[in-house]
């Protein structure tokens, strides 16, 4: 089958059963309505005026900062503290004693009040309590030997190796990032759609962009502290730079928890990418030319990544069936055709005819980058994803139309085999040393209680209760004989009609690869580059890599800042 002009007039959004699986999840790629991509649009746009008005550390890296952050119609601070790095009590988990940097994000200007109040109560982290008007916690590590180099570099008089910095693209690593309550900061929706920071996740997203700016500032402030000799980052070198980024198993949590906000936004994607699809071009029209200079930005990013990919296609795998698409487009300004054939949609069969073709990391940048030629669309769409965590049971709904639902928008849990001997294989439990989230072999932990959501085999078992109540019974008077089922099926009636609200598998089972939702989270949510991924449990990658500099920010940015080629000095 190939795809016609006809065909492509009127594109839809890939459906569910089709986004929803796992590996492909995996696959998706940074694009517009990422976190830090559509954050830094925002500052861009706004103009948003970031400055560092205190800087009192010493040249132990013992002190404290202060950064004013002024958005159009409101102002907020980031208060850090630097240490100099521990040998001993220092790790990115939250069971650490030792941090390079812990910081808070607050609203309004800082205070001198507000600021010993935070450097007494942020190292306690549990038993500490911020200020009402506390945003965000947030802690990070330097990468020791990219630092060390840099700093070495800056104060002989010269700028670091851009191949050593290249290997990592960060001097420090976001380690932790507390907000929504969390040690007493400020519940997010109480921030309401008129706040600055009231968008999904942006002030997270803001601090780990300071932690940028600390991390860039702190090296130039200890090489002037060294030697009168120093110099100052080269711009294009501080774009460079990078925050780093690890995520664990905690992110699959999140996935189940916030249902809404995953089939939201992963919906305002793939409605975009269908807009994208289906725009009627010319050989001439601007906006082929913008999709080639895009891809060929995102080939020559790939073609100098230097990281190792242990599980997901390498870069070069990658950057060769971007330059297939390429050439596709170049024939299509030539001649006005798609692989020979006359085309009116281009994009749309290009789309069409390359899915199989592709490894799924490069067909997901290209669709990525189809965005950026609707971007107007695109952030409206993002603007209006509304997701309330609640769920809520209708009450008059009876047994039959539930059943009917469940048949009709879970058939893939009702197929899942869950009875064979590794469908609950795993268990998922809070690890009591590390207080972190852990998948065991549940012969290993046989004590521990299952945190996981067992979507499978809850909806096996509500709907087998459902068949054998009486179809015209209330869901009401079902849930008084079987209370067991009213979370799945609060869960299963608010999420009604929404098609990418929950991965497709079974957790539990040996099948299950864990990388993939917190690839998803990393990658396609929050917008993080060149991601390793270690014993398909833990992925590292780079935040706003190539971002704009508040400098940037403040004269009008115009480029196109994301995959961004190593800097020529």
């Amino acid at each position: 089958m190939t795809a016609t002009s006809e065909q492509a007039a009127k594109p839809l959004p890939r459906p569910g059963h089709k986004v929803m699986e796992t590996a492909r999840l995996a696959a998706i790629q940074p694009s517009r309505l990422s976190g830090t991509r559509a954050f830094m649009n925002k500052m861009i746009r706004e103009r948003w005026d970031i400055s560092n008005v205190l800087f009192d550390v010493d040249a132990n890296a013992e002190g404290t900062v202060v950064y004013s952050i002024k958005a159009p119609d409101q102002e907020f601070s980031f208060i850090g503290f630097s240490r100099p790095p521990s040998r001993t009590a220092r790790t990115g988990r939250i069971i650490g004693q030792a941090w390079d940097m812990m910081g808070a994000l607050i609203e309004g200007p800082a205070t001198e009040a507000e600021i010993e109040t935070a450097r007494r109560e942020i190292p306690k982290l549990y038993t500490g309590r911020a200020t009402p008007g506390t945003l965000i916690w947030c802690r990070s590590n330097r990468s020791m030997r990219v630092f060390d180099q840099t700093l070495e570099a800056l104060a002989r008089g010269r700028q670091p190796d851009v191949t050593d910095l290249a290997k990592v693209c960060y001097l420090m690593r976001n380690t932790g990032l507390d907000g929504n309550g969390t040690f007493g900061t400020r519940s997010f929706p109480t921030l309401g759609a008129r706040h600055a920071l009231g968008g999904v996740l942006q002030a997270q997203l803001l601090t780990a962009y300071l932690m940028r700016e600390f991390s860039c500032d702190l090296v130039e402030h200890l090489a002037a502290k060294r030697s009168d000799k120093a110099v100052r980052l080269d711009p294009k070198l501080r774009r460079y730079i990078g925050v780093g980024n690890g995520s664990a198993l905690g992110l699959i949590f999140f996935v189940h928890k916030h249902p809404r906000l995953i089939d939201g936004l992963i919906a305002a994607r793939e409605s975009a990418i269908a807009m994208a699809r289906g725009l009627k071009l010319t050989p001439a029209d601007p906006r082929v030319a913008r999709l080639v200079e895009l891809l060929a930005q995102a080939i020559v990013f790939r073609k100098q990544d230097r990281m190792v990919y242990e599980t997901f296609a390498s870069s070069a795998e990658v950057a060769a069936d971007l330059e297939k698409l390429v050439e596709a487009l170049k024939e299509f300004r030539r001649s006005g055709t798609v692989l020979g054939r006359k085309a009116d949609y281009p994009l749309d069969i290009l789309a069409f005819e390359f899915e199989a073709e592709l490894v799924p990391e490069a067909y997901e940048t290209f669709l990525s980058l189809l965005i950026e030629l609707v971007p107007e669309d695109a952030d409206r769409l993002l603007e209006a994803v509304h997701a309330p965590d609640e769920f809520n049971v209708s009450p008059a709904e009876t047994v039959e139309s539930l059943a009917n639902l469940i048949r009709e928008e879970y058939r893939w849990a009702l197929d899942t085999d869950m009875s064979g001997p590794d469908a609950y294989k795993y268990v998922w439990y809070k690890s009591e040393t590390a207080e972190e989230p852990r998948r065991g072999a549940r012969e290993e932990v046989p004590d521990a209680l299952d945190l996981g959501l067992d979507v499978c085999g809850g909806i096996q078992a509500l709907h087998g209760d459902l068949a054998k109540a009486t179809p015209a019974l209330s869901i009401a008077r079902f849930l008084m004989k079987h209370p067991e089922h009213r979370f799945m099926v609060a869960r299963v009636q608010s999420l009604r009609g929404l098609g990418y609200h929950t991965p497709r598998a079974n957790i539990n089972a040996e099948a299950f690869v864990p990388i993939d939702l917190v690839r998803l989270m990393n990658v396609g949510i929050h917008g993080i580059d060149k991601t390793r991924d270690f014993l398909s449990r833990n992925l590292r990658g780079v935040l706003y890599h190539g971002a704009p500099t508040p400098d940037d920010l403040r004269s009008g940015y115009t480029g196109t800042w994301y995959y961004p080629a190593e800097p020529v000095l």
